[in-house]
């Protein structure tokens, strides 16, 4: 017989997840209910959970490199890395649905829109991908703005990452932008310091070994991007957005947006001669 234990029962896993609410939590507008809606909430619902979580690594990332704890921000991305990874697989659960079988709850949707999403956004702003357009777009909603709006004021993964560069020893000027949409200063001397990095590696390996975790977020997010794009024009073809955006027209000019350029544009000018430019660990 199961024992009595009155008002303070032991923690269980259920409570301890709130396993009960969390299943309450993916309500379907289709009436009746149609089989597929309850799918597409659960995995939408899933990507902000992991959103969560990556701007929690992403965060603590952030503090690791302004105390010059490079391993512990490394580590941190790297989870961020894996978490995106496992990102890109899960949209593709939506392709188990048939385009009629999406069309048949789609106008529920309305005017609702991935667009919308405040920790993608948060993401994006986090890593360095800052945009006052896009702050704009959440004017209407203050918890959604207000959380954009920190997120923009504050020093970005990138800032952070040129800010432990610079007290380094490296000549990569760390600066937070007034206009959002200003081009970074001092671009160029950024791009040379990663080429320090690159071209001196085992050297200078835990910077290394953070620059290419870096350059792995970027590249994830840009893949979950693309792998976006297919899955929406596989289910809807080129319809606009259920939020009147362009649809996948508006979508593709994302393709290109990069949260760390200079990480990118460095291997264009790397080669075998950098050293004889007057690389500064040339002779060490």
């Amino acid at each position: 017989m199961p024992k009595n234990y009155g008002d303070n029962p032991p923690l269980s896993y259920n409570k301890y997840l709130r396993v009960q609410d969390l299943i309450n939590l993916q309500n379907c507008l289709s009436d009746p209910a149609h089989h597929d809606e309850l799918l597409f909430i659960t995995v939408h619902q899933a990507y902000e959970l992991w959103f969560k979580q990556i701007l929690h690594e992403l965060d603590a990332a952030i503090e690791a490199l302004n105390q010059d704890r490079l391993p512990v921000a490394t580590r941190a991305i790297k989870r961020a890395v894996d978490i995106e990874k496992l990102l890109v697989n899960q949209i593709h659960i939506l392709e188990t649905m048939t385009p009629i079988s999406f069309l048949a709850f789609r106008d529920e949707l309305n005017p609702a829109s991935g667009f919308q999403s405040m920790q993608f956004r948060e993401i994006e702003f986090s890593s360095g991908l800052k945009d006052e357009h896009i702050l704009e777009q959440f004017a209407s909603d203050s918890f959604a703005y207000e959380r954009l709006k920190l997120r923009a004021q504050n020093p970005s993964l990138a800032d952070a990452f040129f800010g432990a560069l610079e007290r380094r020893g490296f000549n990569a000027p760390a600066t937070i932008e007034e206009d959002l949409n200003k081009q970074r200063s001092n671009y160029g001397k950024r791009t040379e310091a990663i080429l320090e990095i690159l071209t001196h590696f085992e050297e200078r390996y835990e910077e290394f070994q953070l620059s290419e975790a870096l350059l792995e977020h970027d590249e994830y997010f840009s893949l979950w991007r693309s792998h976006h794009i297919k899955t929406v024009e596989r289910m809807v073809g080129a319809k606009r957005g259920t939020g009147g955006s362009e649809g996948i027209g508006y979508l593709k000019t994302t393709l290109d947006k990069k949260f760390f350029p200079e990480l990118w544009e460095a291997r264009t000018y790397l080669d075998l001669n950098h050293g004889s430019g007057g690389c500064p660990f040339a002779n060490q």
